[in-house]
């Protein structure tokens, strides 16, 4: 897989389908590590007959807790159990893997689920030199918080420099937190 930094894989609760907003409620402690994400991978079983009625499920459950717009990869797996399914890549109009379909069980298509995600991630990162004035050690200590520094200096002025990379949904994230960080930017 090409290089696309740390990557951080989180497994959350199986859904069913028609989950009770109480059982949703209480598995939101959970499921936060969801809204957190920069790719989701929804794994799915491509052989149930109802495939389609649990993806929906699943969508539902994202929306309620708002991790609906969160990018996402289908994987469909067990295509060991459907007659003639070869392994295969499905792109949207950008060219960008919507979905891989494969069998975890024998192996086969999990090289394009690596070259999905190697093309997914790839693109997801942000890298930025910054300029942080004193007054914005909240902001530098945020960067830290989310392990996004890979260098740092001092400068003459008391300004402090800063080489960040993150992923591109935190960076957006701190951006609508924080509206001066743009002017930040060298």
């Amino acid at each position: 897989m090409a290089d696309v930094g740390e990557v951080v894989l989180a497994d959350t609760v199986g859904f069913i389908r028609h989950l009770p907003h109480d059982l949703v409620a209480a598995f939101k402690a959970t499921l936060q590590e969801t809204r957190q994400a920069s790719l989701l991978l929804h794994v799915i079983d491509a052989a149930d007959l109802r495939v389609n009625d649990n993806i929906d499920a699943v969508n539902e459950v994202l929306a309620e807790i708002e991790a609906d717009e969160i990018p996402s990869l289908l994987v469909m797996n067990k295509i060991d159990m459907l007659d003639g399914f070869e392994p295969r890549i499905d792109r949207d109009e950008e060219n960008r893997p919507t979905r891989v379909w494969l069998s975890a069980q024998s192996g086969v298509g999990l090289p394009l689920l690596w070259q999905a995600l190697s093309e997914r991630l790839a693109g997801e990162v942000a890298q930025y030199d910054l300029r942080l004035p004193p007054e914005a050690g909240r902001l530098r200590s945020r960067f830290y918080q989310l392990h996004a520094i890979e260098k740092e200096w001092n400068e003459e002025d008391g300004c402090v420099g800063l080489h960040v990379r993150m992923p591109i949904v935190d960076w957006r994230r701190l951006c609508k937190q924080e509206p001066s960080l743009a002017s930040y930017i060298v």
